[in-house]
């Protein structure tokens, strides 16, 4: 698949089905996010693979946040249940973490390279015939999925990649072209 073709066909799946990512299938795709650009070669990303406990308590926390916007206590319960239920299931959840540098423009240069191995994760593995969802967010920060995922004191969760065979692919979204958002300069 050429590499164009790669970038017009990703999408975020949301609906995976029930076949198992293997370990090589998870080598090769951590393998293709450590080769994205990397200014000063800090090499600042960490990899957490979330077993089934690992993804359901990272679900709870979660489904913790969603619930909390529920008055009922009842749908509440049912909320974090559903959502731990349905990170459990998941065929693959990687949370990626960088090192937090002192440093608050190697901090900014490591977060973009960490995002810019993200892209080669997801391109890679839709040439391989999986799918990616990238979600980002404020429970990235929170105690309990910071627990579920055992990241270290000294590393930022900047996203969690669920990884699986797409049940379905949605078709692409409207985007601006490019043109609308450049400006030629002399």
């Amino acid at each position: 698949m050429h590499v164009t073709q790669a970038i017009e066909q990703r999408r975020s799946i949301k609906r995976f089905t029930d076949r198992p990512v293997s370990h090589s299938e998870i080598e090769t795709l951590l393998a293709a996010a450590t080769l994205g650009p990397n200014h000063r070669l800090t090499q600042p990303w960490h990899f957490y693979v979330l077993g089934p406990e690992a993804r359901y308590a990272y679900g709870l926390a979660l489904g913790q946040r969603k619930a909390r916007k529920l008055d009922d206590t009842d749908a509440a319960r049912a909320m974090r249940q559903t959502v731990a239920a349905e990170h459990r299931s998941l065929p693959c959840m990687i949370a990626v973490a960088v090192t937090l540098n002192d440093n608050p423009e190697i901090r900014e240069e490591d977060y973009a390279a960490a995002m810019m191995g993200l892209e080669n994760l997801a391109l890679t593995a839709l040439a391989m015939g999986l799918g990616t969802a990238i979600r980002t967010g404020g429970v990235m920060s929170d105690p309990a999925a910071r627990a579920a995922t055992n990241v270290r004191d000294d590393e930022r969760i900047i996203a969690v990649v669920n990884v699986g065979e797409p049940a379905e692919t949605p078709p692409a979204k409207k985007r601006d072209p490019a043109a609308t958002h450049t400006v030629w300069l002399p």
